[in-house]
């Protein structure tokens, strides 16, 4: 996993959709070697999830990296959903000053339910000892399902339950 994860996410980039123009930013905790961390991620309106970051801290600097590095996947977002967190503003009127702030109530609820499919699948791990495994997993836990919704231009010519088999043939070719 630690390996060939960043191979497989970094052969598929250029086969990735553009993300759409409404994201949904929010954070997530896991914990690692027994102390609670911090996952920010981000989905579009069409549930491709953009990016994600482990963090030690909730923090502005951890905010800027999440981001930055997030922006530099292509399309800027005209609209970003967060929660109330205090360091959000001043954070997209830096980065995105052009981008819609919304931080009403219940309106960030698809990042939500997303963070439920990646805490179900590292409920049943036997833990994580290092930010870096939690950094790799939940990027290739990500890419995964966005393969599986469609986002990439890989295996698209099969169905859909097979749509990660042939995906991951297709990558292998690739490497």
């Amino acid at each position: 996993m630690q390996r060939f994860t960043p191979l497989l996410v970094d052969a598929a980039r250029p086969c990735r959709h553009l993300p759409g123009d409404r994201w949904f930013v929010d954070e997530t905790y896991v914990k690692v070697a027994g102390r609670w961390t911090y996952l920010y991620r981000a989905v579009d309106q069409h549930g491709q999830v953009i990016d994600v970051l482990a963090s030690a801290r909730r923090d502005q600097a951890a905010a800027r990296r999440f981001f930055t590095a997030a922006l530099s996947h292509g399309r800027r977002p005209v609209e970003v959903t967060t929660d109330k967190a205090a360091v959000y503003p001043r954070i997209l009127d830096e980065l995105v000053p052009e981008a819609c702030h919304v931080d009403a109530a219940r309106e960030n609820n698809r990042i939500e339910s997303d963070h439920s499919r990646l805490k179900a699948r590292l409920r049943p791990m036997r833990g994580l000892k290092r930010l870096r495994s939690v950094q790799t997993i939940s990027a290739g836990h990500a890419f995964v399902q966005n393969i599986r919704r469609g986002h990439y231009e890989l295996g698209i010519d099969t169905d859909s339950h097979a749509r990660l088999t042939a995906a991951f043939t297709e990558l292998t070719l690739a490497i």
